[in-house]
């Protein structure tokens, strides 16, 4: 598959993942409203990450990983065949086994929450318990989601499957609207059905599009493919991998529970920003790539295919890190005006503004390990080796959990400041361990196809880039008349962007010239 090809599927998975997280910020602005960072916020923050273990664990980054290098392999020698068998064997043996997890985790419900949230008691409890259970099955049915999504990936079917959460926030969205009325409490009651019901139709709506292009699909528990046997292998190590992930991003959860009320909300509304350009360009150069990567991989690797691998990964990383670079200063000089502009109203106040952005700087430390590592990740599952990144994620937990029990409950007693600041500490130290995993992944990725990475003179750019943007960004947020946090971010971010491109585009970066020759031809200048 030729460079531009990819780049054209990477636009494809990016547009659906655009229109999924502008609805998912829409989503977190009406959360925000009629939450805040109240009692109520962290409830619910919590309660969705307890089942979103289970989606993670079994959902689109495993499955990618396990399931389309062997589909996506069948397809390439033409075995429509063996891939229909693969394909239902693998969703019968999900159904079986997440309807087992989803029935342990309704009723191990009280527990979990001791693990995950030990910082909450009394009523504040009870109702987190409740709405883990109601959204345990709803999660349950986004890992059939995520079967649709490998399915429509290796068939080179990039929109929907990404665009598809989409529906998923909108139900979300009506039944926050259509129950305001309703005390908090009761609210994310209503809200956690209308969860559930986002999750079916985030399902359904795939279904149609893959059963079209799976005509002989047949749901039946096969453990004796030598395909599924395949599958297995690589998705037990992948699992644990996620898993180990998982479990990092749960201790941060559990320490920032005892960091006192809006911790936790204050999180998880600077994740969804912080998931926007993680999204947007890692996951979608990574997503688009592994289909190409695990064709190229094939199944064994010489030195031809080595380097042609190395070349692709090369290009990948320049092109995330084109965009991921400006993203990660923008959290850091211009957090304030992107968060003001996206969630103050209502009961966020411009207090909970500030709080945020120092939680979404403190994220932006990691950002560029993050999304690195994601597309070496892919390499190596293209490779089939799931045991190195599991390895890797392993002592990112460790780091994880050592650096954030010190930065987090340490650091603000030391500094002599609330202990809720203890939240940025948090992030950023989950970032440092990021760059920890990602420098691990790198050394034994050059090691088995030589040299990769982003060279030094480029990166020596994009970041000098990003810092002139950002300081002619902050002096017009600095005598800007008051026009309020939407008008502000508008001008400011307008600036900062042109003036990055400008920038790059002066200094010959190839991916700057590929971006701005496609939209001059799109809008008939070229």
């Amino acid at each position: 598959m030729t460079k531009e090809a990819g780049r054209g599927h990477a636009l494809l998975v990016g547009a659906g993942i655009l229109c999924s997280r502008l609805f998912g910020l829409a989503r977190q602005r009406v959360f925000s409203h009629y939450f805040g960072l109240s009692d109520a916020a962290d409830i619910f923050s919590a309660a969705l990450r307890v089942p979103n273990f289970l989606q993670n664990l079994f959902g689109e980054g495993v499955l990618s990983a396990s399931f389309i290098p062997v589909y996506a392999r069948l397809l390439a020698q033409h075995k429509q065949e063996d891939a229909d068998r693969l394909a239902g064997a693998i969703f019968a043996i999900l159904a079986l086994i997440i309807s087992i997890i989803v029935a342990l985790g309704v009723l191990a419900a009280p527990y979990l929450i001791w693990l995950i949230a030990p910082g909450y008691t009394g009523e504040k409890r009870e109702l987190t318990i409740l709405i883990v259970r109601i959204l345990f099955p709803g999660t349950g049915i986004l890992v059939w989601s995520a079967w649709c999504l490998g399915i429509l990936n290796s068939h080179h079917k990039f929109f929907l499957s990404y665009a598809a959460p989409v529906i998923w926030n909108l139900s979300m969205i009506v039944t926050m609207l259509v129950f305001r009325h309703l005390d908090a409490d009761r609210l994310i009651v209503y809200l956690a059905w209308g969860t559930v019901l986002g999750c079916v139709l985030q399902f359904l709506v795939q279904l149609g599009p893959v059963l079209k292009l799976v005509p002989g699909l047949r749901l039946r528990l096969d453990f004796r493919s030598l395909h599924v046997k395949q599958v297995g292998g690589s998705f037990i190590g992948v699992a644990v991998g996620r898993g180990v992930v998982q479990i990092s991003a749960f201790v941060d959860q559990a320490i920032s529970t005892l960091l006192g009320s809006g911790a936790i909300a204050g999180m998880t509304t600077a994740s969804s920003i912080n998931l926007l350009p993680v999204s947007l360009f890692g996951m979608a150069v990574s997503a688009s790539e592994l289909p190409t990567l695990s064709r190229m991989a094939g199944d064994h690797v010489d030195a031809e295919t080595a380097a042609k691998l190395s070349v692709r990964l090369n290009n990948g990383l320049e092109r995330i890190a084109f965009f991921i670079v400006p993203s990660a200063m923008a959290f850091f000089a211009l957090g304030n005006v992107i968060v003001a502009a996206l969630y103050q109203s209502g009961a966020f106040t411009s207090k909970d503004s500030y709080y945020v952005w120092a939680i979404l700087a403190g994220s932006g430390v990691g950002l560029l390990a993050s999304t690195f590592g994601r597309l070496y990740s892919s390499t190596y599952y293209a490779m089939r080796d799931t045991r190195s990144p599991l390895r890797f994620a392993m002592v990112r937990l460790m780091f994880t959990a050592v650096l954030g029990l010190g930065s987090a409950l340490l650091g603000p007693r030391m500094l002599g400041i609330p202990l809720q600041w203890g939240a940025v500490g948090l992030t950023a130290s989950a970032g440092v361990a990021g760059w920890i995993e990602f420098h691990l992944l790198r050394r034994k990725m050059n090691k088995m196809l030589g040299a990769t990475g982003v060279a030094l003179p480029m990166m020596i750019k994009l970041w000098g880039a990003a810092i002139l943007a950002a300081l002619a960004a902050c002096s017009i947020e600095h005598y800007l008349p008051p026009y309020g946090p939407i008008g502000t971010a508008l001008v400011v971010l307008s600036t900062y962007g042109i003036a990055y491109f400008a920038i790059t585009f002066l200094l010959h970066v190839a991916v700057c010239r590929e971006v701005v020759g496609k939209v001059m031809r799109r809008i008939g200048m070229g």
